[in-house]
């Protein structure tokens, strides 16, 4: 890489947003911290986890939906767009949002890890620091190849200042503003 080169995006965001218009549905594409990344299409356990999910934050928090897959506007000034494997937001939280959605009113952001080559950099480092620089309250890693659940939050200047990590099988308490305690247990036979 050429020196003073490592910040300067690959395009634009419009650029980006044309292209992905246009690739084809099979490939998911985002644009994080200026490059654009194909995100891997989801295996039958990472469908497993995300059903989990779903299903307890549907019995736990029925005034709340977890929509999969969507849209975010991310990074400082907006400049980043990520697809959140789910985002947890008030019943009719998304209603009138084009694909990429703004991130005030998203209370969480989720991440399952799938069997990419790219996993580390983009779920634990270039995404905690855009859903934080979003201001998004909480971001959910549900760590396959570490077996772990990380919650992450109380995003400030662009950084998520406390995060927990904690192995599958254990109890995990989401904060405010998602207030929800999970069982883990039911990842343990998920993790491959």
């Amino acid at each position: 890489m050429t020196p003073g080169t490592e910040h300067r995006p690959q395009m634009s965001v419009e650029e980006f947003e044309e292209l992905e218009r246009h690739a084809p549905e099979a490939v998911r594409l985002e644009f994080v911290n200026g490059r654009v990344q194909v995100k891997a299409v989801p295996d039958g356990n990472h469908s497993e986890i995300y059903m989990w999910l779903l299903e307890q934050c549907m019995h736990l928090r029925p005034d709340l939906r977890l929509h999969p897959e969507r849209g975010l506007k991310t990074e400082a000034y907006r400049k980043g767009r990520a697809r959140a494997d789910a985002v947890l937001v008030p019943k009719g939280g998304l209603k009138g949002h084009g694909e990429w959605s703004e991130a005030g009113g998203v209370l969480m952001a989720v991440e399952i890890t799938s069997n990419g080559s790219d996993t580390n950099q983009r779920d634990r480092v270039e995404k905690p620091d855009g859903y934080a620089a979003a201001g998004i309250p909480v971001y959910l890693l549900i760590d396959r190849d570490d077996r772990s659940v990380v919650v992450y939050d109380q995003p400030e200047d662009g950084r998520y200042r406390h995060a927990e990590k904690l192995p599958f099988g254990a109890t995990v308490e989401l904060p405010d503003p998602v207030g929800i305690t999970l069982d883990t247990e039911p990842l343990q036979d998920l993790a491959d």
